[in-house]
């Protein structure tokens, strides 16, 4: 059966989709569909008469605005791979103008030019899914709470020289409701994760681990899919951005050895400050952190190293039937 590769390209509205088969000839010219249940029945329908071809659609990860495609491929047990658009953009070379019929075909060359290591998606549990809204969600709500508590100072600030007791109690009402909504979805996020057992089970033995509380170990477990994503911790530290990599060319370049900038910020943030938790509280990597730091090495360094430590620990847990097993008192 002969292959076909289709690129889809998505924006809020509509999504641009081209299909070329494996001699990178057009098969479905460039395409634009409603990104809706009904423009999607229709693009299936269609994908329906095309029997005599192997299809495998590719499309970038463009958070929600693909949600609801990559649900109904799901249901309809399509083949498809969501690639990351840093990767696309590096893999197509110089290029010059863009539209999204244009994009749509570069996908499509590229997913018949990496064919040979394009995965199909599996799209997570439903519970994972809606922990993964909530947690946006209080993300969200986290930054506009700095910025209302740093806007606070400022009026209190201000208050010193001018009346502003009103504005300053509206605020406090503010930044009152918003700790609230952070409870709440807290709360909510721990109620799905209570009501199923996988999920209870790794949750329970990685906030055993010292220094992750529970936010780490959501944060963890989405990142992971509940620990089926990433096979090992390595891999998963250099997501995090944890893990060091050399810099060197030739005989004249050779850089520091340092962790890339292309990493999940706010998981490394996350981790930081659960090193620095673990540091406090477990006397091992507290030695560990003494030690290294007398040593002359710099502190963000250690606690990087400390941080993936701590990654060690919670892939071991995972992977165990026992929580974290604490070798000092």
């Amino acid at each position: 059966m002969k292959n076909l590769f289709i690129g889809i390209d998505i924006s809020k509205e509509v999504f641009d989709y081209c299909a070329i088969d494996e001699q990178n000839q057009i098969i479905i010219n460039k395409q634009v569909v409603p990104n809706s249940k009904d423009g999607i029945e229709k693009f299936c329908q269609k994908l329906d008469q095309l029997k005599e071809y192997s299809i495998w659609i590719t499309m970038e990860h463009t958070g929600h605005y693909g949600s609801l495609l990559c649900y109904e491929f799901s249901i309809r047990q399509l083949c498809y791979s969501l690639i990351n658009p840093l990767e696309m953009k590096h893999a197509t070379g110089i290029s010059r103008g863009k539209t999204d019929a244009v994009d749509a075909w570069r996908i499509a060359s590229y997913a018949l030019a990496n064919k040979h290591k394009l995965k199909p998606y599996i799209l997570p549990a439903k519970e994972l899914r809606k922990i993964k809204v909530l947690m946006s969600s209080r993300e969200r709500l986290v930054k506009v709470h700095v910025q209302m508590k740093n806007g606070l100072k400022s009026l209190e600030i201000e208050a010193k020289i001018i009346s502003l007791k009103s504005h300053i109690q509206e605020m406090e009402r503010i930044i009152l409701q918003i700790e609230k909504s952070i409870l709440s979805t807290e709360k909510q996020m721990r109620e799905i994760i209570k009501q199923n057992d996988e999920l209870k089970n790794n949750f329970q033995k990685i906030t055993s681990v010292i220094g992750v509380g529970e936010i780490t170990a959501i944060k963890c477990i989405l990142e992971t899919d509940n620990f089926t994503k990433f096979n090992n911790p390595r891999k998963f530290s250099c997501h995090c951005g944890l893990a060091p990599f050399k810099y060197q060319s030739g005989s004249s370049i050779r850089g520091k050895t340092k962790t890339s900038s292309l990493c999940d910020k706010s998981l490394k943030s996350i981790l930081f400050k659960a090193a620095c938790s673990a540091i406090q509280h477990d006397p091992q990597l507290k030695n560990y952190y003494l030690r290294k730091t007398s040593e002359g090495k710099h502190k963000l360094s250690v606690i990087n190293a400390v941080a993936s430590k701590i990654v060690l620990r919670i892939f071991a847990v995972s992977k165990r039937k026992q929580n974290f097993v604490k070798l000092f008192n």
